[in-house]
């Protein structure tokens, strides 16, 4: 049996259960639902083979070749889905809700699975992802400069019963030149899209969430334009912590990060760092001096901070200062100050 569904109920229905992305592994792997499994109907040779074919001879051409690709691996088709199902409800999609998802509904259909097609394919769901962008969201930005811990602050508040959004974590980098080190981002734009679409759309706009200060890049990878446009327009509530702390919290976090990389990371700001001091922090890199180094690094991002906080609105900046680097504390600082200010308004 086979039904198919609008987006948003797929999305709703398939909660719990099992969703099969039957397109070709490229397609599968440039963006997918979050949590879909690939059953790909064709490989990427085949589905070349039958796009050329249909181009130059015709749909029939094409629609025999494709049986001649899926007849010898139905069995295989049936048994992978077994083994991967959660129930006897299966959701399944392609790129437009066409012929490879109907083609499979069919085939496990026979097995006695309900086969649950989403109408409109993954095209429709990147519509929808799209669209979820343009929902306003009451956004609290948590600033403060470079090594303030601000996304273990992001994760204590969420423990607080906060909303966040974690965007580095779902972009796989941590945002300055040093943040894809020993994580390589491998993540594509379209599912970073996919990932950040889905957690916006959970998000009770009545409530605060809060993001962390981020420049619209990430790494390779970019926030949105619609929702680029909310951050930049919502209040920033800033941490202040001395240098020597945030120096010494530096100091852990790289110090066992591959110096190779640390050297690359180094070289790439060279332009904005400055010749001496970028020979001065490979040196300091070269001796194990992580202090020194961290030392030259922290005004280098501290000025281009100041610089970001200085181009919003002054109205919308609020500060406050911490003695310590333990992210509990400062979550309960952060989250108490927001509401005796935000109670003010």
């Amino acid at each position: 049996m086979t039904t198919k569904l609008k987006i948003s109920d797929f999305l709703e229905q398939s909660i719990g259960h099992t969703v099969f992305d039957v397109r070709s592994p490229k397609e599968f792997e440039k963006g997918h639902i979050p949590g879909a499994i690939n059953l790909p109907l064709f490989s990427d040779a085949e589905r070349a083979e039958i796009g050329t074919l249909y181009k130059q001879k015709g749909r029939e051409k094409a629609m025999l070749r494709g049986l001649e690709f899926v007849g010898p691996q139905m069995r295989g088709f049936v048994e992978k889905a077994r083994t991967q199902c959660k129930s006897d409800r299966v959701f399944l999609h392609c790129w437009r809700g066409g012929q490879r998802s109907e083609s499979m509904a069919w085939l496990l259909g026979f097995t006695g699975l309900h086969c649950f097609v989403l109408e409109g394919g993954y095209k429709a769901f990147r519509h929808f992802i799209r669209e979820c962008f343009s929902d306003q969201k009451k956004i609290a930005i948590l600033g403060g400069m470079t090594g303030t811990g601000k996304t273990d602050i992001l994760l204590e508040l969420e423990k607080l019963g906060e909303q966040i959004i974690d965007l580095e974590d779902l972009a796989q980098h941590k945002g300055s030149a040093f943040g894809g080190i020993e994580v390589p981002q491998t993540r594509t734009q379209e599912h970073f899209e996919n990932l950040l679409g889905l957690a916006w759309r959970t998000i009770d706009p009545e409530k605060t969430l809060w993001l962390e200060d981020e420049s619209q890049r990430i790494g390779n990878l970019h926030i949105p334009a619609e929702v680029w446009q909310q951050m930049k327009s919502s209040p920033v509530f800033a941490l202040e912590m001395p240098a020597a702390l945030r120096r010494e919290r530096l100091i852990i976090e790289y110090a066992d990060l591959d110096l190779a990389e640390l050297k690359t990371a180094t070289n790439r700001i060279q332009r904005r760092l400055g010749g001496l001091a970028t020979k001065q922090t490979l040196e300091a890199l070269n001796s194990g001096d992580m202090a020194q180094a961290c030392a030259i690094l922290l005004p280098y991002y501290d000025k281009f901070y100041l610089q970001g906080l200085q181009r919003r609105d002054e109205k919308q900046v609020w500060q406050t200062s911490t003695a310590t680097v333990d992210p509990c504390v400062n979550a309960t600082l952060m989250r108490d100050f927001y509401y005796k200010k935000i109670d003010k308004f």
